[in-house]
């Protein structure tokens, strides 16, 4: 796939550290907050040049496909034109649970890992888009671990697997070997699940990153299983969750992240399905959860939206106030203009 030429970020300051967590060909790195917040991150957006796809700025900037589609609506997917401001989603609420191991969340299509720390090395966090397992291809929920790693993978496609190619006009041999027509990539994790039958691995076809197009397996940019082969070693906890829905607050903000569901089986619908109807008695107790002795003044009209349009950046819904003096909502972060000209 070709790039076009990489544009320049005009982001100074403070936001230094967030523009090398994006930088072409590296995966985002965040120190874990100190104060405990399960915010991290930082929006920035781009400007295009005329070779530019989305899906190529995925790539470029560790996105996926529909993330970046999701982020910036009304813009074409192959031919944004040239100086165009495509926003680069990087502000993330961490998942729910204990932060060890390796964590991916199905309908974020993202996967979280926490190395443990060396010496004394800060605690951080690294993240990556990920493929999971399309209709009638279910990715396990629950946990796991990593049992074996293999450079240079074979795939041996199922009997089944094989059908549906066949039924498709495009038979597959029982082996496949390693090389560019392999679509495990050069590396794979095998997982315990399934009688170690799911594995994580890259891929040959890195447009594709991001969607829910796999048979069940964690499918990653060949860069990205590059690295986590080289750091994650066996024996390392995997979860598979199913977390649509996420809230944290920040600065007196709290924040709500919204991706389109998968099912109790791990399987997401049609892209252009129909989102279910907003629960917010769902949401205000995830709220009360997460607030712990906190009020909270909400903006149920803009939370509403948020459930609705699921476009998986979080979005200040309301903030911390006492019932005496409740605070204003603000925006929090850089605005997403911050952008960049060659």
């Amino acid at each position: 796939m070709r790039h076009g030429r990489t544009p320049g970020l005009l982001i100074s300051g403070t936001l230094a550290l967030a523009v090398q967590c994006l930088a072409p060909a590296t995966a985002a790195v965040f120190a874990l907050p100190r104060d405990g917040s399960a915010v991290v991150g930082t929006d920035l957006s781009v400007r295009t040049v005329y070779e530019d796809t989305l899906p190529d700025l995925a790539h470029r900037y560790s996105l996926g496909y529909y993330e970046i589609i999701r982020a910036n609506p009304g813009v074409d997917v192959w031919i944004p034109g040239a100086d165009k401001d495509i926003v680069l989603p990087g502000r993330r609420i961490l998942p729910p649970g204990p932060r060890e191991g390796i964590i991916v969340n199905l309908p974020e299509h993202r996967l979280y890992y926490y190395p443990k720390p060396q010496g004394k090395d800060k605690p951080v966090v690294i993240t990556y888009p990920v493929s999971i397992g399309k209709m009638d291809w279910r990715t396990p929920l629950g946990e796991t671990r990593i049992i074996a790693k293999i450079k240079n993978p074979a795939w041996y496609p199922p009997e089944s697997v094989r059908k549906e190619h066949l039924a498709n006009n495009d038979p597959l041999p029982k082996v496949v070997p390693a090389g560019p027509d392999n679509p495990l990539g050069e590396f794979a994790m095998r997982l315990a699940a399934g009688g170690g039958s799911y594995m994580i691995h890259g891929t040959n076809n890195p447009t594709a990153v991001g969607m829910s197009v796999t048979h069940g397996c964690i499918r990653m940019y060949p860069e990205d299983v590059a690295a986590v082969f080289a750091t994650v070693p066996v024996g390392t906890k995997v979860r598979l969750i199913n977390e649509p829905v996420k809230v944290a607050w920040s600065h007196g903000q709290l924040l709500l992240e919204v991706h389109p569901p998968v099912d109790e089986e791990g399987q997401e619908g049609e892209n252009d399905a129909p989102q279910p109807e907003p629960d917010l008695k769902a949401l205000s107790k995830m709220i009360e959860r997460s607030g712990g002795d906190k009020h909270a003044k909400i903006q149920w009209q803009l939370a509403r939206a948020t459930l609705k349009n699921a476009t998986g950046m979080p979005t200040p819904v309301g903030v911390a106030a006492t019932p005496e003096r409740p605070a204003a909502l603000r925006s929090d972060g850089p605005p997403l203009t911050q952008a960049a000209s060659d």
